[in-house]
């Protein structure tokens, strides 16, 4: 062996090398079973590393080629939802300099960027994307930098800061809309793809898992949210991911980028993204009306139902939400609802816990009919409310 390389020896030469080291080792005084260890852990990086004969490389080869084609055509699912999803997605910059809470200085210009995505409604084109990027803004404030490299400005902008939810309506030539799913069949451990524009690295593609549903209560900073239903996912989201679509593998938008949970600033594989249901009850509402109308059940419930309020109301855990108030003539009054019901079912949903029924009453449609079923006296009773419009009991 020459000074200064390493060489990988065959077996039978490396044993004879092997031997050397050792006599060289006693020589110098080391101790016999430091050299034992030594010669062991050369002789195992022989075996694992040692010499293929060209005959043999071609085999791997060939073998290593058939093991993966088989991944191949599984990432050509990938490959093709995201072929889908990028002409649907566009990046945002907003000028918000009006928007008090970012101002930092008198006549100071400010920009939000962010990421959207193209739907069809009606016959018509909008852009999704969260109120946080683009509130403050005008629509002559908002370029919008579609996939084939055109700007265009939204026609009419409509926000509702109590979801984070934010529409434009854009028309222009030959846009391309995303596909809606379905993201209450959305379930943890479902393949997702999340697209945007990271620190505006337009189009940017990530991949990851659901690693939750459900998530509720989260501190998002000044920018409140207060109706959360989170998807989670650990596709990597990072800033100018905001308002971009989480895609499930058949190309189609199951919920859009929202928030992450960083001590860094960047992504460290806890995102958040709207679900695409929630987002879209809200959207045709100010689509529609410009304004959400939300609905009332007319009750107060028990903020911290512990386990042992759960016994003793003869539940096996804490589950649903318990009454604590019943307004006056207030749906809930008017269909019955009583003072320590447990509601356990909202239209067959099972309820987790009162952020989870304040949410599915606050997304539904004002006059809408719904089934509950609370738990009274220790046994199940079923009950219809007509939802009544919240503003005629809320200033």
């Amino acid at each position: 062996m020459k000074a200064g390389r390493l060489t990988l020896p065959s077996l039978g030469s490396g044993r004879l090398w092997a031997t050397g080291v050792l006599l060289g080792l006693a020589l110098c005084g080391i101790r016999a079973e430091v050299a034992r260890g030594q010669v062991e852990a050369i002789q195992a990086g022989i075996e694992r590393y040692g010499p293929v004969t060209p005959e043999k490389r071609q085999e791997l080869y060939q073998q290593l080629q058939s093991q993966a084609a088989v991944l191949e055509a599984q990432a050509a699912v990938l490959r093709t939802a995201a072929k889908l999803i990028g002409p649907t997605v566009v990046h945002i910059e907003a000028d918000v300099s009006g928007r008090p809470a970012l101002q930092l200085g008198r006549g100071r210009r400010v920009e939000e960027a962010g990421s959207g995505v193209i739907i069809a409604w009606k016959n018509k084109h909008y852009i999704l994307t969260n109120r946080h990027v683009i509130t403050g803004a005008s629509p002559s404030g908002v370029k919008i930098t579609l996939a084939d490299g055109r700007q265009i400005r939204p026609e009419r902008i409509w926000e509702d800061p109590d979801t984070d939810v934010a529409v434009m309506a854009v028309s222009a030539p030959e846009l391309v809309a995303a596909r809606l799913g379905n993201s209450d069949s959305v379930q943890i451990g479902d393949f997702v793809l999340a697209v945007g524009s990271p620190y505006g690295l337009s189009h940017s593609v990530t991949f990851g898992i659901v690693s939750a549903t459900g998530r509720r209560d989260l501190e998002l900073g000044p920018r409140a949210v207060r109706l959360q239903d989170f998807i989670q996912t650990d596709a990597a989201i990072n800033p100018g991911n905001s308002g971009g679509p989480l895609v499930n593998l058949r190309g189609e938008v199951i919920g859009i980028n929202t928030a992450i949970a960083s001590n860094s600033g960047g992504s460290e594989g806890v995102g958040f993204a709207i679900p695409i249901n929630m987002f879209m009850t809200v959207a045709r509402q100010l689509i529609q009306q410009g304004k959400v109308s939300r609905a009332y059940l007319g009750v107060e419930l028990e903020g911290d139902f512990t386990p042992a309020a759960a016994a003793a109301a003869g539940l096996p855990r804490p589950m649903g939400a318990r009454i604590t108030k019943i307004t006056v003539n207030s749906p809930a009054q008017k269909a019955g609802l009583r003072l320590g019901d447990v509601i356990l079912q909202y239209n067959q949903v099972p309820i987790e816990d009162s952020s989870h029924l304040i949410n599915l009453v606050n997304l539904s449609e004002v006059g809408q009919e719904v089934t509950l079923v609370v738990f009274r006296d220790r046994k199940p009773v079923r009950i219809k409310v007509t939802l009544a419009d919240r503003s005629k009991f809320v200033p």
